[in-house]
Order: structure tokens, then sequence, then C-alpha cells
């Protein structure tokens, strides 16, 4: 039976049945791509920490950091079959040396390990890579080499199943480490006091020490490290900004995305950060343009969705502001057309002494 961390308990009607969970791994092919993966493993919980380690190798010289948790609300527990659930905040780190994130998080490892309601990883966009381990303690993987990554999890004693179960097939709690009597926990976290064991200030720690930034997980794309390397080249010929040429792809379309969230919500930001907004997507649409067919597909089916959210915050349509001279698109720039509804001080007032409401 698969041994699970302490803070995922299976209902005791279910430990029968439970017995059916075994270690193993499934793939399947990511949706939308020819030659990427998503790899689902159940790795017993005192495999987890030298799996995560081994794997970041494959990460070589840099990777950024991702940390799910439940901020400030105490969890105690919470069952499977809650309707209702806490929504979990996402941090990411910047891209730093690999090395440098495993020796920030190797002594938190345990803790992330067996909280019910942590979850962490690691991933490079450019290298088309990522491993998430999830607060329902399975081990996701992204990868477009399927044959290396299956190696490895063979010779980490992890086998391929043609139908894996997981944990959430069954009932279960989720538990906060909080939760347990010392003696309960693993031997490795005996020695925590209860503030070192609170998820929130672990959590909270680490986002300090990495220097993390939240992000929204409403755009969900992979682009695999062929396209990774299209698009740099592309970038590197065609855009003029030199400082927007070196952002990782990935990095603007989340933040295209970010940028419409906040406009949704209320934009409190000055008309220069606004515009700057709007430059994110005159790049994203710049490489739609000069790209091969296929990926220029792709990279419009990310964006369909924030695209269409912001069409929907935009009103005084028959407006428009003045787009930059470059880049020189051929598509009409329909984010430039009016004006976002939920204007914060600094926007109105810029908008004001430009003249937007007298036109």
């Amino acid at each position: 039976m698969l041994e699970l961390p302490v803070g995922l308990r299976r209902w005791p009607s279910e430990r029968f049945a439970a017995t059916r969970q075994k270690e193993g791994f499934e793939i399947s092919l990511l949706e939308g791509c020819d030659n990427a993966y998503r790899f689902t493993a159940t790795i017993n919980a005192d495999k987890v920490a030298t799996i995560f380690r081994n794997f970041s190798r494959f990460f070589d010289e840099e990777a950024f950091f991702i940390l799910e948790h439940y901020p400030e609300v105490a969890l105690p527990s919470r069952p499977s079959s809650t309707l209702e659930r806490p929504i979990p905040l996402v941090h990411y780190s910047p891209y730093l040396p690999t090395d440098e994130i495993l020796q920030t998080i190797e002594p938190y490892m345990q803790r992330m390990i067996h909280d019910g309601f942590v979850g962490f990883g690691l991933a490079n966009n450019r290298k088309g890579l990522e491993l998430f381990f999830s607060e329902e303690k399975v081990m996701t993987f992204f990868t477009d080499n399927h044959l290396r990554l299956s190696d490895f999890l063979q010779r980490h004693q992890v086998p391929h199943c043609q139908k894996l179960t997981l944990p959430a097939d069954f009932g279960h709690d989720h538990l906060s480490l909080l939760g347990f009597p010392r003696e309960s926990l693993p031997a490795e976290l005996h020695g925590f006091s209860d503030s070192e064991l609170d998820s929130n200030i672990f959590c909270e720690e680490l986002i300090d020490q990495l220097d993390m930034y939240q992000v929204e997980e409403g755009l969900s794309f992979f682009l695999t490290r062929k396209e990774q390397e299209q698009i740099a080249e592309l970038m590197e010929a065609e855009v003029k900004d030199e400082a927007l040429a070196e952002i990782d792809f990935g990095s603007l379309l989340l933040d295209w995305s970010d940028f419409v969230n906040e406009c949704e919500t209320g934009f409190e930001g000055d008309l220069w950060e606004y515009r700057q907004g709007l430059k994110i997507r005159d790049i994203i649409q710049l490489v739609i343009e000069v790209a091969p067919s296929t990926l220029a597909d792709k990279i419009n089916s990310i964006v369909k969705e924030p695209d269409q959210m912001f069409l929907n915050t935009l009103t005084d349509l028959r407006k428009r502001l003045d787009p930059p001279s470059e880049p020189q698109l051929q598509q009409e720039r329909f984010w430039y057309q009016g004006m976002v509804r939920k204007q914060g001080i600094d926007l109105r007032r810029d908008l004001i002494r430009q003249g937007w409401f007298q036109r």
C-alpha cells in the first residue's frame, strides 16, 4: 500500500480499498502538443525528497521554485468531500541557480512534504520542464523527453502503470502538521516547535528568502523546449526593446493574464503603467505574426481567454489610445481601443490631463 505523508489521512472506511494504491506512474500527451508529456506519479513519502533532489539535476544551471499554500486562515483539517474549499495562493521565485534553491528549501523539505496544505515544485519554461508535488501528494512532471523520465522513475523503483490509483480516488482528510501530537509525526519533524511546524509561518519564510511573487492560476499552458527556442530566436531578431526581448516568453504570457485580471478588479496604476501592460500584448502579437502557423495558432489559443476577458473590461470603444510606432503589426490592436471601466485614481487623473473624457 502507498505510504502517504502524514498530512493526508485516509478515512478508516477506505483502508481496505486503499490497498490498491501502489507506487507507480502513468503517461499522457499534453493536449495540443505532439511531443510534450504529463507524468503523474504516486511515490512513497520517504522517497519524495530523494526523487525531487535527483530530478533537479535535469534543470542544469537554473530554475524557479513554485509554492502553493493556504495563508492566514487556520486549517487544522479538511475532508476531501468538502464542496466549498479555500483557494490556495501560488508563488513563483525568479529564476535562480538550481543549487541555491535546493539549499534554501532543504530545511523545509520534510515539512512541505508532510503538511496536507502545501504543494511545491521546480520549473524551467525555457527547457519545457517542470515537477510539482501537490497538496494531494501526487507528483506531476511535464517534459518533452518521456524516455529519459521513464528511465529515471524506474531507476527509483517507481514502475509504469496503465491505470494509476490516486489518493484522491478515496475519501481522505487534509491535515496540518499542527493537528498531530509530536510523537505521531515522522521522526525528522520531532525537533520542530509549533511555530516551525505552522505552514503559514514556514511558507512565508520561504517566500521571503526566495523573493517569491504571487501569480494567478487562471492561465494554464505548456510550451515545449523546441517551441521556447523558436520563440527566443524570433524575439531576438524582431523585438527592438532589448529589455522585453530578454524576458522569458512564458513570463510575458503570464504578465498579460495578470494585467487583465488587474483590469477586471480595478487598475490601480497610472497611464504609463497601463501602457506597459498593453505593450506586453504588442510583443505577444509580434511573435504570433512572425511565428510558423502551428506555433502561432497555439499562442493564439493561449491568449484567447485573457483577450476576451480584456475586451469585456473595456468601455468608450469609439476612442483609442495611440499605440507606439514599434513594433509594427499587421493585426488591428483591439487592446488600444477604449479604456478599462474600473479606473483607479492615478489612471483617471492621467486620462483627465490628456483630455480623454473630452473627446
